[in-house]
């Protein structure tokens, strides 16, 4: 089983707490592939940001998803992950989305734990999008001055336990999800100490996309989530403008398929 990764944002060092949680939660054999992105920013926290981060995920997307099994948008917000859906032919998995469907066979009340306070409104609206509002107790986060993006965990572990105490003791939460890829791999070292469950969105996604691949979807090609039509476009990059081709194709494909007579099986 092959994963794309990809970290929508410019931190090498993000991607790396990525990668060893994602190694962490893999499937034995699993190969990843790790990309960062070109272009954008530090780290995702407005809906402008996470356009930019879009745009270099679907670059990246588009270029190196051949001979990948699925590919994983490694940030909270799932910046890109649905017009993703439309143009790859394999499963696109997102943090947040991940992160959610795992608390659902958890618990009902779910608090989300953020690293800065200009990110929630963003956070509250995606989880209003993916049908989740309702289950929402809260969004906790850091209201502190952030140093290098990915030491987040290490230099504000006690700060964080504490929002995750409140919104179990304050707010009802009977799960946590730990939002954001700087706080990958953060679950695992203070889950002990929280007494209901801790939801990491890295190892989430990787495990979703593990059982997606093992249930072998066929891509959409029709409807909501068919690849965009082919037209006349400009200024794109050549692996963008082969993505939307090869979509085309499949759409194409797939129509001539359904209009062929269906070939008779012996003794008709």
């Amino acid at each position: 089983m092959r994963l794309l990764v990809i970290n929508p944002n410019i931190s090498t060092g993000v991607t790396a707490l990525i990668e060893a949680e994602a190694r962490r939660s893999a499937e034995p054999g699993t190969v990843l592939t790790m990309r960062t992105a070109p272009l954008g920013v530090a780290y995702i926290e407005t809906r402008f940001e996470a356009l930019i981060g879009a745009w270099a995920t679907a670059q990246i997307a588009a270029a190196d998803h051949a001979g990948h099994d699925a590919v994983i948008v490694a940030a909270f917000g799932d910046p890109g992950v649905a017009a993703l859906r439309e143009a790859l032919p394999v499963p696109v998995i997102g943090l947040t989305e991940a992160a959610l469907a795992s608390s659902m066979l958890l618990g009902r009340r779910v608090s989300i734990i953020a690293i800065s306070q200009r990110i929630q409104a963003w956070y509250r609206e995606v989880v209003r999008e993916l049908g989740q509002l309702d289950r929402l107790a809260s969004i906790r986060a850091l209201d502190q001055t952030l140093g290098r993006i990915d030491r987040i965990g290490d230099e504000h572990a006690d700060a964080l336990l504490a929002l995750c105490e409140r919104a179990v003791h304050e707010d009802g939460a009977e799960v946590l999800i730990l939002a954001g890829a700087p706080l990958a791999g953060l679950a695992r070292q203070i889950e002990a100490r929280l007494p209901v469950p801790v939801v990491d969105g890295v190892g989430s996604a990787v495990r979703q996309a593990s059982a997606l691949v093992r249930q072998r979807p066929a891509p959409a090609v029709a409807g909501g989530g068919a690849p965009p039509p082919l037209k006349a476009n400009a200024g794109l990059p050549d692996a963008i403008v082969r993505l939307l081709a090869d979509g085309a194709e499949r759409v194409a494909q797939a129509r001539l398929q359904q209009a062929s007579p269906q070939t008779p099986r012996n003794n008709e």
